[in-house]
């Protein structure tokens, strides 16, 4: 397997840009059901335009060996494979009942919900297996409040950017927008904050 378990380092791939396959949201979804035999495709895009994809086959009929069975190409001309990935599934009980199904990873035996393929990648392993990291943990601590100011004003519709104030989007409740204005605050602040002490670093 190309590169698992290599080092990471601060420009390695991280989970939030590889192809992912998450158990759980497909069992949400219906592609796959305890019980029965399902099939189809999962795709991936990035900046709206296709990013790859992988036929699966979700065996969940023979108990005791449960799996997703994953075939996929990677890669083009004379270094163009046709990949078949055996996935293995194991469940533990819920305190409330029923059951909550996990996937084995290929390379590190240990129970996930998810399994990556990071860009370069050629199979799909866990994140621990990969070494990735979350975009979350490679942001600097002073340019954290201004990512969270950036996403809150991406979930309100508005344009980004430190400066621009927020408004209201059309049929969200007042109350719901408040508790938005008063975030938006605190991290506008908070962002105010950091820039000072730019400043006074470059002074």
């Amino acid at each position: 397997m190309g590169g698992l378990g290599s080092g990471r380092c601060a420009g390695s791939p991280t989970a939030d840009a590889s192809r992912k396959i998450d158990l759980a949201w497909m069992m949400r979804s219906g592609l796959a059901a305890m019980g029965m035999e399902s099939a189809g495709t999962l795709r991936w895009n990035c900046g709206g335009e296709p990013a790859g994809s992988v036929s699966y086959r979700a065996l969940f009929s023979e108990q005791g060996n449960e799996r997703l069975a994953l075939s996929y190409t990677r890669d083009s001309g004379d270094d163009r494979e046709s990949v078949i990935q055996t996935i293995y599934l194991t469940a533990t009980d819920q305190n409330f009942g029923g059951k909550r199904w996990w996937m084995i990873c290929p390379y590190r035996g240990h129970r996930v919900g998810k399994l990556y393929m990071p860009p370069g990648g050629d199979r799909f392993a866990s994140r621990k297996a990969w070494r990735l990291a979350y975009n979350s943990q490679r942001i600097a601590e002073r340019d954290r409040p201004f990512e969270a100011l950036f996403r809150l004003q991406r979930k309100l519709g508005c344009e980004q950017g430190w400066g621009n104030w927020v408004s209201r989007p059309k049929g969200m409740h007042h109350r719901t927008f408040e508790r938005h204005l008063d975030e938006f605050q605190y991290l506008d602040a908070k962002c105010g904050i950091e820039m000072m002490r730019v400043i006074g670093m470059l002074r």
